[in-house]
């Protein structure tokens, strides 16, 4: 990815302070930090995260977290992936942190997101971000602002605050014109976030993973169990609890050809049905970052990797999915165009 050397699949910090949706409450702490402990010693270097993360008195709460349980790796931590014993150095080295940089109104020239940037390394306890991101585009509401905070990124990128940059819910042209811009800036875009699973493959997000294969940006693709909705943990009957019970509510009656695949699927593989949807991510050439606030959420998720679904098992997923009569409501700040 770029100059960087990341894991098949990272983990999304997006529960991480975040009260409202997930349920965040600081007893919490010291299992997220097992959470996080788990993931890296199985060799998970790529953590998403972003300053706007953490709701409330909370915000930038995932980064904070995120920087305590870097700080505090193990002085020897054996990685189960290789098989192999490692300095807390080294390891801290190898991990990549992937932020995003919200377009907050108050944010309209490159020194105030380089400001941002340097807010975040303090949160993150960190000398260098591995991606630094842009949150969402301001093209279609505040186009003026859109240009600085493009070079906000340049300016980042020159100063070595970041070793790489990505964007967040681009659509199709403004990602191809922030891509030809980085390039003439001297500056290659690293990756591409949106909304990616078999809950969200419309037009839109195919011509995003076309555009971002042909100028060699790696998707990363956020939300792939769909909110949850493509564990088969939930049903109609059954809902999560807070704000996610509604949307579920409306999406879950529509989903039963895709997850009665997904079941079949998994079955037959000896898997679990999250395991199946986030390999389909991999499989179509992406890096998943599912949310985990629990260490039951990483092994299971660990599950997802050493192994691919066949052509005829992703062929079977992908007309399951379009047999759904239901699709993921797309993110609010997703760039259509």
């Amino acid at each position: 990815m770029g100059p960087l050397s990341a894991s098949p699949m990272g983990f999304g910090t997006w529960a991480w302070g975040n009260q409202f949706l997930w349920g965040y409450q600081e007893s919490m702490d010291s299992q997220l930090q097992q959470t996080f402990n788990l993931a890296v010693e199985n060799g998970i270097n790529l953590f998403d995260t972003a300053d706007s993360y953490g709701t409330g008195r909370l915000n930038g709460k995932s980064e904070k977290l995120l920087g305590k349980f870097i700080s505090e790796i193990p002085g020897k931590l054996r990685l189960v992936a290789v098989g192999m014993q490692f300095g807390q150095k080294q390891v801290q080295n190898n991990i990549v942190i992937a932020t995003k940089f919200a377009a907050y109104p108050w944010r309209l020239t490159p020194g105030q997101f380089v400001n941002a940037c340097r807010a975040s390394l303090a949160r993150l306890q960190i000398e260098q971000i591995g991606i630094g991101q842009l949150h969402w585009s301001t093209a279609n509401y505040a186009p003026p602002q859109e240009l600085a905070l493009w070079n906000g990124l340049v300016a980042m990128y020159e100063k070595g605050l970041v070793r790489a940059v990505g964007v967040s819910n681009y659509g199709p042209n403004q990602l191809v014109k922030i891509h030809d811009y980085l390039t003439a800036r001297g500056v290659p875009l690293c990756s591409a976030q949106v909304q990616f699973s078999l809950l969200s493959m419309g037009e839109n997000q195919l011509e995003i993973k076309n555009i971002c294969d042909s100028l060699g940006i790696r998707l990363i693709s956020y939300s792939p169990l769909g909110l949850g909705m493509l564990t088969g943990k939930y049903t109609p009957s059954k809902l999560p609890r807070g704000p996610r019970a509604l949307l579920f509510r409306q999406i879950l009656p529509g989903l039963k050809p895709l997850l009665r695949s997904l079941k079949e699927i998994a079955e037959r593989r000896g898997k679990t049905i999250p395991q199946v949807a986030i390999n389909w991510c991999i499989c179509k050439g992406t890096i998943p970052i599912p949310g985990v606030k629990s260490v039951k959420q990483v092994e299971e998720n660990l599950g997802a990797l050493g192994w691919r679904l066949s052509s005829d098992e992703l062929l079977e997923l992908e007309y399951a999915a379009l047999e759904s009569p239901q699709r993921m409501i797309q993110n609010i700040f997703q760039t259509r165009c």
